[in-house]
């Protein structure tokens, strides 16, 4: 005969546990600290949204609508006409004149930019005498007066006494005027935009290369790997990121160009006519001439937002392109 020794099913139910007691009611101090760990993210990232929300986003939204008018300063006309400015847009010649002047200087000089200077960054992440000096002397172009750099500039291009035509006289080539003939211009001023922004690009390219461990090459070193092969093997793919970056604000920076091209014209009645037949008149220089030149502050508008679109739509086939070239995903 066996016992059964479990509990009787039919037994008293077992005992409830005892209901917590209800803690002390938050002070202050807990609801402040709580607040604190909550809010803090918040609150140190704040001021560059307020910042971008006064200076950034206020403003483009105001250019849209002042788009959609015939809107004349100086007359004071604010007339709602839609979208006739974009329609008048799609048809303008000189528009697309300057879309093509834009487009053309901005191929001449940001691709040969990038390229050398980041030759420029692998050869200063080398050991070698006075790196500081040669590192400060890349930010030099950006420092210096735009008033000397226009003087600097019209001299070494001047057709008759500039300083290039005197060089290529050398070998037997004819003068050449680089402010009447359009890729000439180009040329000139790619080479501006060059000498002013392939330090710093170089310098961004730098301090990626320093982040890069130094084991890598040690290793490939070992391997039998040559320093062109390290920096093709090693050095590229790890700075793609930055590359990618550095693509993409030069293509923001080449389709915004105006300094440069303004500063060739240096002599001439109209700076922003970008020479006698417009041979490289950037967009931003037409939509300047447009709002402030003929009062026809509207349809420049239309032409901000135009390149807002096209600075968007570039840098996106430009981030793509590089990111498929390097075989991210």
């Amino acid at each position: 005969m066996t016992t059964d020794l479990r509990p009787s099913r039919n037994g008293p139910p077992p005992a409830s546990p005892a209901p917590a007691r209800p803690g002390p009611p938050p002070t202050w101090r807990s609801r402040l600290a709580r607040l604190d760990v909550k809010g803090a993210p918040y609150a140190f990232i704040s001021p560059f949204y307020l910042v971008f929300l006064v200076f950034g986003a206020f403003p483009l939204v105001y250019t849209l609508w002042v788009s959609l008018h015939d809107w004349e300063l100086a007359s004071g006309t604010r007339k709602f006409v839609g979208l006739d400015n974009y329609d008048y847009l799609l048809s303008d010649a000189d528009f697309w004149h300057a879309t093509v002047n834009t487009l053309g200087i901005f191929a001449l000089s940001t691709v040969p930019q990038l390229v050398l200077a980041l030759l420029i960054a692998n050869t200063l992440n080398r050991r070698m005498r006075l790196p500081t000096l040669f590192r400060i002397g890349m930010v030099a172009p950006l420092v210096t007066s735009t008033a000397a750099v226009a003087i600097v500039f019209t001299q070494m291009f001047d057709k008759d006494w500039g300083m290039i035509n005197w060089a290529i006289g050398l070998v037997g080539i004819d003068p050449i005027n680089w402010s009447s003939s359009r890729g000439w211009s180009w040329a000139a001023i790619a080479m501006m935009v060059d000498w002013r922004w392939t330090g710093y690009n170089a310098l961004i390219y730098l301090a990626a290369m320093q982040a890069i461990p130094k084991d890598l090459y040690e290793a490939a070193a070992i391997d039998g790997a040559s320093r062109l092969r390290q920096f093709w093997q090693i050095t590229v793919p790890m700075l793609r990121p930055t590359i990618i970056f550095t693509v993409i604000i030069s293509t923001i920076g080449g389709l915004q160009l105006f300094t440069e091209p303004v500063l060739f014209s240096v002599g001439t009645p109209n700076k922003m006519d970008g020479g006698p037949m417009h041979q490289f008149q950037t967009i931003t220089m037409y939509m300047y001439d447009n709002a402030f030149g003929h009062d026809r502050y509207g349809y420049g508008a239309t032409v901000a937002w135009a390149l807002f679109v096209m600075i968007i739509v570039f840098s996106l086939i430009n981030f793509l392109a590089v990111r498929r070239t390097g075989g991210t995903k």
